[in-house]
């Protein structure tokens, strides 16, 4: 027969016994969902599985926030860039290269005809040289 526990003493009514009994009848029952929650593999993969998935969702937020914010960076510095590059072109050629690049969208057979040309010049230079 076990003893019991040296902290709890022992009952001395009935009443208290059957208590004693219905509290220890809980903590064992609480002891064995314990223990099986910790035997249900499915259970602790699946809840894995969803603590993973939650940590790749926020991985993934903070991701796209600092693509968006590296986006904005180059932006800027390709801006300054163009801004840099137009500030050192003398007016004329910006005029020239506006003029052209408007003819280009407003026709582009004109850039095929062109194209076209260039490439037949160069194999006409080829064979003479």
């Amino acid at each position: 027969m076990t003893q019991p526990p040296h902290d709890e003493p022992t009952a001395e009514s009935t009443e208290e016994l059957r208590e004693q009994v219905e509290k220890t009848r809980e903590e064992l029952g609480q002891t064995v969902e314990a223990l099986a929650a910790r035997t249900d593999v499915k259970a602790r993969a699946q809840e894995k599985a969803a603590e993973i998935r939650d940590q790749a969702a926020a991985k993934t937020g903070e991701l796209k926030e600092q693509a968006a914010h590296k986006t904005g960076q180059l932006k800027e510095k390709a801006a300054e860039a163009v801004s840099l590059v137009q500030d050192k072109t003398p007016e004329p050629v910006r005029a020239k290269t506006s003029k052209a690049a408007k003819a280009v969208r407003d026709n582009p057979l004109l850039l095929a005809a062109a194209g076209a040309a260039v490439a037949v010049w160069l194999v006409c230079r080829r064979r003479k040289g």
